[in-house]
C-alpha cells in the first residue's frame, strides 16, 4: 500500500467511509490515516482469484463467507480497516455487517515486493490481536511458495513453509489442498522494476 495522494488526513472512521465511497481506488484506513492500494500482478490477480474460487466453492453449504479483495476487514478491537486479497468468516455477527467483516477465520495475503515486509510485520501483528483469527496465509506470486501462519489450540503462531510437492492444511475451514492447485498454469519469475513502481 501506498500513502494517498492529496489525502485528508485524521479522518474518524465515519469520515474514511463518506471520502472511500467517492473516491476510484480502494483505500486501507490505519490510525485516522489513508493508505491507497496499490495494483498487482496478472499472477497476483490470478492467484487471488484461485483462492476465492477454491473457498466458495469448499464452503458452498456452510454458511461461511468467502470475501475477495473488495471485502475490507475491520481489525479486531479498534477502528482500523484492511482489504485483504481474500479472507473466510463463518462467523454470525459478520452476517450483520454490510461494509466490512470483523472476525475472520483465515486471512489470505499474496505477496509483492512492495507490499511482503508489511504483510509478514506490521499487517500481521494486527491481524493476530484477533481471537477468532486462525490462518494466515502468505502466498508468493513469482515462485511455488507458500507460508502459513497458524494459531494452534494452546494460542501459539507457529510458521509453516510450503513449497512445491506439498499439500497445504487450513485447519480453520478443513480444506487440504495441493499447492499445485494454485499456480497452476501460471509462468512464475521475479518482479521486474515496473512490477514494483507506485505512483
Amino acid at each position: 500500500m501506498i500513502a494517498a495522494k492529496d489525502k485528508p488526513t485524521n479522518l474518524t472512521p465515519e469520515e474514511y467511509f463518506a471520502w472511500e465511497a467517492t473516491q476510484l481506488e480502494k483505500h486501507e484506513y490505519i490510525n485516522g490515516e489513508v493508505y491507497a492500494m496499490s495494483g498487482g500482478s496478472v499472477n497476483h490477480g490470478r492467484i487471488a482469484i484461485r483462492f476465492t474460487a477454491m473457498f466458495d466453492s469448499h464452503l458452498e453449504k456452510t454458511g461461511c463467507i468467502t470475501g475477495n479483495s473488495d471485502v475490507k476487514v475491520n481489525i479486531f478491537g479498534n477502528n482500523n480497516y484492511t482489504y485483504p486479497d481474500a479472507s473466510v468468516t463463518c462467523d454470525d455477527r459478520d452476517k450483520t455487517t454490510t461494509q466490512y467483516i470483523t472476525y475472520p477465520c483465515l486471512i489470505v495475503e499474496v505477496l509483492s515486493a512492495s507490499t511482503e515486509a508489511y504483510d509478514r510485520g506490521g499487517k500481521f501483528r494486527m491481524y493476530r490481536q484477533n481471537p477468532t483469527l486462525i490462518d494466515y496465509l502468505l502466498v508468493s506470486s513469482t515462485s511455488i511458495e507458500i507460508d502459513l501462519y497458524h494459531k494452534n489450540d494452546a494460542g501459539d503462531w507457529l510458521i509453516i513453509n510450503y513449497k512445491a510437492g506439498d499439500t497445504i492444511e487450513l485447519k480453520s475451514i478443513n480444506l487440504n489442498f495441493p499447492i499445485e492447485q494454485v499456480y497452476r498454469g501460471l509462468t512464475l519469475s521475479a518482479e521486474t522494476p515496473t512490477d514494483t513502481i507506485r505512483e
